[in-house]
């Protein structure tokens, strides 16, 4: 499943975090990429342990907290600190696929990566290129989200970041273990979540909320892995 989720940022926030950024010290991008991905990757980036990348990692991830779309789709169970990448002058990031296993520095704790997410805080206008190129069963999709907004998809999907041929792309991507780590489970539990919702709101005293919720708990207590 692929889920673009609007406004995890508010303007605000964005603003906010664009200040942080452009006080930070930038390293080279591949300090955080795999062997193969080292290969394929040429951008800049935060170092983990960055006192701005943590600070704006906990603005994400509160946002996200409190995000009821990202917590029906994601149903998150560990989630590795936000990275902060910066990507100019014809800098790109080749095909690759996320490394499967991520370690959260001086933590002692791994994070299998079931879901990848890219928050944008650039907007579109603000950069040529740029764009997040993702390969599914069903085709090859081009990602250039306003700042702000922030795009889901497998781990498991091969995808690239095409060359910026001008202005400045800055994006925060973070990987996402769920309690449920097969992406057809979560995605039908995604689709009966979104139903109940709807159904709640049209006929809220219709016997079949009640079955369907009880349906969706079923499934859930069957596939979830805590």
């Amino acid at each position: 499943m692929l889920l673009q989720i609007p406004d995890v940022f508010s303007p605000e926030q964005v603003s906010q975090a664009r200040d942080l950024l452009s006080t930070a010290d930038w390293v080279d991008g591949r300090v955080t990429a795999g062997h193969q991905s080292s290969r394929a990757k040429d951008n800049l980036q935060l170092p983990e342990d960055h006192p701005v990348a943590r600070r704006i990692g906990e603005m994400i991830l509160a946002s996200l907290q409190r995000n009821p779309l990202f917590i029906s789709a994601a149903l998150p169970l560990r989630v590795f600190p936000p990275l902060f990448n910066c990507y100019e002058g014809g800098q790109s990031f080749g095909n690759h696929v996320d490394n499967a296993v991520r370690q959260v520095k001086h933590s002692g704790m791994s994070v299998r990566t079931d879901l990848s997410a890219t928050l944008f805080l650039a907007d579109p206008d603000e950069y040529e290129g740029g764009e997040l190129v993702i390969e599914d069963t069903y085709g090859v999709h081009s990602v250039k989200l306003p700042a702000g907004h922030m795009v889901l998809y497998p781990a498991s999907s091969l995808h690239n970041v095409t060359p910026v041929t001008r202005g400045t792309r800055l994006a925060s991507s973070f990987w996402l273990q769920s309690m449920v780590r097969d992406d057809g489970e979560r995605t039908l539990l995604f689709d009966l979540d979104t139903a109940i919702q709807r159904l709640t709101l049209d006929l809220p005293d219709h016997p079949a909320v009640v079955q369907l919720t009880a349906v969706y708990h079923n499934l859930l207590r069957r596939w979830a892995h805590v």
